[in-house]
């Protein structure tokens, strides 16, 4: 089952039951800012693919910030080309180039670093660069340079977007333009104080025992796995598409059904997305990390013609279909009337839905035939955030628990459990070993990872305590809006109940709640009057979201785009 239902074929045996089902690899330890900025680094980054068996780049290059020569063309749009698409064979891998912008991250998160974080080389580099940047700038007026670089050490880190605590090279910037995408970097203390270099050119050429760029800690493979959904999505069939629109309802537009069309706009408006920010911001962010004559990056990144490359995980198969609405929701979040940080606020939460609907969809693919219901295959009962309902909060929190139980029980099920190569894996290991391993792959890769997700995006309340459900805030309402209705357009209330159930699982009326109730109960709930979701049609009206023709018949409307507008 595993070897051959990824997207690209594993070429390493894995043991974690929740990679080998859902990818490698969904990780507790990565935000939903972090999914993104793994994302759009991927999609900044030099690429290439490569026959994982005949022309792999082999770890001891990577790490060495170098790879060999290589007949496969490498490129840098946002997605392969078409043509490397579809002829993209499954022994080949992905490999992109990330930058690590140290001396940026250096100059804008040192400060706000843990004071035992910043070892005397760090503090001395830094020192450099200032001095550096001090001499390299020329004011016209009266004025002083020390204000200056005061201004731009601000200035970077208030586009602080991850890692707040942690030591300055394993933070990140929000991705505003690509200047500030940087790879994930992380520094080894214990290292430091075995082998404690003198100097930041000694530190540089220990980088491989004293700075970690490849164990995607924080970074941890989401994005990649998002990235790579799809890729695989841009590669089915035109049939393939239609016949999948039609069954399962989920309305994509005649355009978007086409994948050719769909890839085409994706490149277009992904190479758009971070040109929004004026340049002068990448150029000073770049001018800034070369400071010191490019040293650091040639040492971390390699040159032009020798970058340092990393391997991209794989992601099922089947999860091309999710893919593919991801992609549409992508697309149409670049179409919308946004400023870049509220455009980047939903793409993130975009994301971190994305990874939710992944968890739930592979799980229903494994899960037995019991309770199953129509596309996608689960039914999560929404709330209103202050409810008073207390069969409604009753049936919500049903779901939820059953989503924690799919989840739980798809890493269990018979297609992993008893594959060959995974029986090889445990065969010497004892009951209580192989027990560890189930509850590591709960905690940090599955059901706990869905409700520690939907927590953070507030799809589930409350945060700690008993009780969980299903709720929506402001945020969740205009993403399932700007990601359903389309630009500039118009839907019934009805219909776009029915497509956010469709795309998402989310169900909000008393109908809704009587499918929810048959997923999560086995029995259908029969309806405790009307208005259920009366609290939604508050919730779209107070957004300027809803427009309201009569007391029976109410449009959702998307404020949609200057750039495109469609019926």
């Amino acid at each position: 089952m595993f070897y051959d239902e990824m997207f690209p074929s594993p070429s390493e045996q894995e043991i974690n039951p929740a990679i080998r089902l859902f990818g490698k690899r969904f990780f507790a330890d990565q935000s939903a800012i972090e999914l993104l900025i793994e994302f759009l680094l991927i999609a900044t980054s030099a690429k290439r693919i490569e026959d994982s068996e005949n022309g792999e780049i082999d770890n001891s290059n990577v790490l060495d910030g170098k790879a060999r020569d290589s007949n496969q063309p490498s490129f840098s749009a946002p997605l392969p080309p078409i043509g490397t698409l579809y002829n993209w064979k499954r022994n080949c891998k992905l490999y992109y180039s990330p930058k690590a912008r140290l001396n940026l991250k250096l100059f804008a998160f040192m400060g706000a670093s843990r004071l035992d974080s910043r070892h005397v080389v760090h503090r001395e580099q830094y020192k450099i660069l200032v001095q550096k940047l001090h001499e390299a700038i020329k004011l016209a007026e009266n004025g002083r340079e020390s204000d200056v670089i005061r201004t731009l050490e601000n200035l970077f880190l208030g586009f602080q977007g991850a890692g707040f605590g942690r030591t300055w090279c394993a933070q990140s910037f929000l991705p505003i333009c690509k200047g500030l995408l940087a790879g994930e970097t992380i520094w080894n203390e214990t290292a430091a104080r075995k082998t404690p270099p003198s100097d930041w050119e000694e530190m540089l050429g220990n980088r491989n025992i004293l700075l970690t760029m490849n164990k995607h800690r924080f970074l941890g493979r989401g994005g990649e796995v998002l990235y790579l959904q799809v890729c695989n999505a841009l590669k089915q069939t035109l049939m393939s598409v239609l016949e999948w629109n039609e069954k399962t309802g989920v309305g994509l537009l005649d355009e978007e059904t086409h994948p050719l069309y769909l890839h085409d706009e994706l490149q277009q408006h992904l190479d758009q997305l971070l040109e929004v920010c004026p340049p002068t911001l990448t150029a000073i962010a770049e001018f800034i990390d070369a400071l010191d004559d490019n040293k650091t990056v040639e040492c971390t990144d390699g040159k032009d013609n020798d970058l340092r490359y990393v391997s991209a995980g794989y992601c099922p198969i089947a999860s091309w279909q999710e893919g593919y609405l991801f992609a549409t929701e992508l697309r149409r979040i670049c179409l919308a009337e946004l400023d870049v940080i509220e455009r980047l606020r939903l793409m993130e939460l975009a994301c971190a839905m994305q990874l939710l609907r992944s968890l739930s969809l592979q799980s229903v693919r494994v899960s037995p035939l019991e309770h199953q219901i129509a596309w996608p295959g689960y039914r999560f009962a929404v709330t209103a955030p202050e409810e008073n309902d207390s069969g409604a909060k009753r049936l919500s929190r049903h779901t939820v628990k059953m989503a924690e139980k799919m989840i739980y029980r798809a890493l269990r099920c018979d297609q992993i459990q008893d594959a060959k190569d995974y029986l090889g894996l445990v065969q010497h290991k004892d009951a209580k070993e192989k027990e560890k391993i189930l509850k590591e792959a709960d905690s940090r890769y599955g059901s706990k990872l869905f409700l520690s997700m939907a927590k953070k995006i507030g799809l589930i309340v409350p945060w700690r305590g008993s009780g969980a459900r299903f709720t929506l805030n402001e945020l969740l309402l205009r993403l399932l809006v700007v990601t359903t209705v389309p630009a500039d357009g118009r839907l019934t209330y009805d219909r776009f109940k029915q497509l956010v159930e469709a795309r998402y699982g989310l169900v909000f009326d008393n109908d809704g709640f009587s499918r929810a109730s048959a997923w999560a109960e086995g029995k259908k709930e029969g309806s405790s009057g009307n208005g259920r979701d009366a609290w939604l049609l508050e919730m779209l009206d107070a957004s300027g979201l809803l427009i309201q023709l009569s007391d029976a018949c109410a449009l959702v409307h998307n404020p949609g785009s200057k750039r495109e507008k469609r019926s």
